[in-house]
């Protein structure tokens, strides 16, 4: 009998897992034979109150009853924007909001399939925090700068090639990118000096994250240059389009690390979960796990935005360029907030903070625009919008099914360069922006319209990191 039995029999983890071993031993040492056993665990399992006192399994059954998952009596409130989801990612939704620490939840009109929330969902838990309802790559992040570069430099062969000679060769995409390759000196940012001793994984991890300083990874993550719609002056420039840069990514390797260690420290304290919810497992925010977790978070918040910075401030100043706007946010990310009159903290995994006034970066796909955002700050959504169109297609089924012909004609009708991707982030994949922007018209206010014009991706071949 081995834990992957047990575990298909209903056993949880931790205690009651030995407990179990022990007793299974045990009987069958007194002569029992093992079908009988088996059954009697089987029974156990299913009714521990009844062998809570018995002499041989009252051990195991009463560490059951301390390891039971207690959902919540009645579901925590939650509200859905958008029509017909992915069921799967709907019914992730209702899981959480079964969780004994859930407060409400929201669920975004971009949402698909994640793992414990789905990418697209919002949950506000009690004092606790989730690291996989964070997300993977902590902090991922969207960034724009307006550029001082006439609109006519994405025509023009010999300024174009410049464009695109700044873009290649001030940061790096793929699997382990860095700046230790090729001779490159590693970027220069005031995150380095920050305490990365909060956490033994940021510890190890440091001199990774400054060598990936100023990359961009791979999975959704881009960079790209486009035209930068402006229809009014609210945000400070003058009505017309401009020469903008846009860029999407994380925390990278060190990020992922985090999420990875953190996510499995919270499942072995929660062995009371479901399967269906073991992903959702918590640290309480009192704990010195749950402190350690977070600050780590944190700091891979500053590091995701550095990042970002060294990105779009290098590419400016090899092209000589000032910038004349900027605006960034990230998503993947817990904040501590006030809603339905208490203190909670608010996971955002693949949303965007749509609080009222609050500005955000919204993309559509690489031959879609992406969309400038002001917040309206709706409760009931958690001050939340989407964080992108979402994806229709998995990445398998677009290998399967997709090919760069169709994909390149789409591109040339939008009049993209791609410089690099994997068919799995082609604009098919996605769900139509405008149907998305239509379903959350409530939720957030179109300020402006960024449209694709030179696209950078990790190559095909790459592990996505999102």
């Amino acid at each position: 009998m081995n834990s992957k039995k047990l575990l298909e029999l209903g056993v949880p983890h931790g205690d009651p897992m030995q407990i179990a071993f022990e007793t299974i031993k045990e009987r069958i040492a007194s002569g029992v034979d093992s079908e009988t056993v088996l059954s009697t665990l089987t029974s156990v399992v299913s009714n521990a109150s009844a062998y809570a006192d018995d002499v041989a399994w009252g051990a195991f059954a009463r560490s059951i009853g301390d390891n039971l998952f207690i959902p919540r009596a009645n579901p925590a409130p939650w509200q859905q924007w958008g029509v017909d989801l992915e069921p799967n990612s709907v019914q992730q939704m209702v899981n959480a909001c079964d969780l004994p620490v859930a407060v409400a939840g929201a669920l975004m009109p971009d949402a698909h399939l994640g793992y414990g929330l789905p990418i697209g969902g919002v949950l506000a838990t009690d004092q606790v925090v989730i690291p996989f309802a964070v997300g993977v790559d902590i902090a991922c992040r969207m960034k724009m700068t307006v550029l001082d570069i006439p609109v006519s430099d994405l025509d023009d062969p010999v300024a174009r090639e410049r464009l695109i000679h700044a873009l290649e060769t001030e940061t790096r995409f793929g699997i382990g990118a860095n700046f230790k390759s090729r001779g490159s000196r590693k970027r220069q940012h005031g995150v380095l000096d920050l305490d990365w001793d909060v956490s033994p994984v940021t510890k190890r991890n440091k001199d990774k994250a400054w060598a990936q300083l100023g990359t961009s990874g791979s999975g959704n993550h881009f960079v790209e240059y486009g035209v930068f719609e402006v229809a009014d002056d609210r945000l400070g420039l003058a009505p017309g389009n401009y020469l903008a840069l846009l860029s999407h990514s994380g925390s990278r390797g060190t990020g992922a690390s985090v999420a990875d260690h953190y996510s499995k420290l919270a499942r072995q304290r929660h062995p009371e979960l479901p399967k269906e919810l073991s992903h959702l497992a918590w640290l309480d925010m009192d704990s010195a796990e749950g402190q350690e977790y977070w600050a780590a978070m944190n700091l891979m918040g500053e590091y995701a935005a550095a990042n970002h910075w060294c990105i779009h401030h290098h590419i400016a100043k090899h092209l000589g360029a000032e910038v004349l706007f900027d605006l960034e946010n990230h998503h993947n990310f817990a904040w501590k907030e006030r809603h339905l009159d208490r203190d909670v903290i608010v996971h955002r995994k693949g949303a965007t903070p749509a609080g009222k006034g609050v500005l955000g970066i919204i993309p559509g796909s690489m031959a879609t625009p992406a969309y400038i955002v002001r917040g309206k700050g709706v409760a009931a959504s958690l001050n939340s919008a989407s964080h992108g169109a979402g994806r229709v297609m998995s990445r398998k089924k677009a290998k399967e099914n997709l090919d760069w012909k169709v994909a390149q004609a789409l591109l040339k009708q939008n009049d993209v360069t791609l410089l690099s991707a994997g068919i799995d982030e082609v604009p098919m994949v996605y769900k139509n922006i405008e149907t998305v922007m239509n379903a959350q018209d409530d939720l957030v206010e179109k300020m402006g319209r960024f449209h694709p014009r030179i696209v950078k991706m990790a190559p095909a071949g790459e592990r996505p990191e999102d």
